[in-house]
């Protein structure tokens, strides 16, 4: 498990305990190395990690190094977005897309935020 500031590699070996065993909700990233959009996503993902540290987890998983994950949550298409809460998925979304409308399309599976 590598970690880039706040958003971290995890692989089929870890994925159960780094993200169905979290206690925070988890934002996983499916990626690839020769994926344009999925590049484009990171600076934009690092920035809400820094964000919403303490109430939301990113990761990033390779889908052609760790093609296990991928099958096993029906992957089809990089970069694909998929929100995990107590261990089940709750939103997927594919595509890049801007940072505002990223977190517009989380804030209803986010916790509110604590005074």
């Amino acid at each position: 498990m590598t970690k880039t500031a706040d958003v971290t590699d995890v692989s089929d070996t870890d994925f159960d305990t780094e993200v169905l065993g979290a206690e925070l909700p988890v934002l996983v990233k499916f990626t690839a190395d020769w994926c344009a959009p999925c590049r484009q996503l990171g600076p934009v993902l690092q920035s809400i990690a820094e964000e919403e540290r303490g109430r939301l987890k990113i990761v990033q998983i390779n889908v052609d190094h760790n093609p296990q994950t991928a099958i096993r949550y029906g992957v089809l298409a990089t970069p694909t977005l998929m929100l995990f809460h107590a261990g089940e998925p709750v939103k997927s979304l594919v595509g890049a897309r801007p940072k505002r409308r990223l977190l517009q399309e989380l804030q209803d599976v986010l916790p509110p935020v604590s005074a």
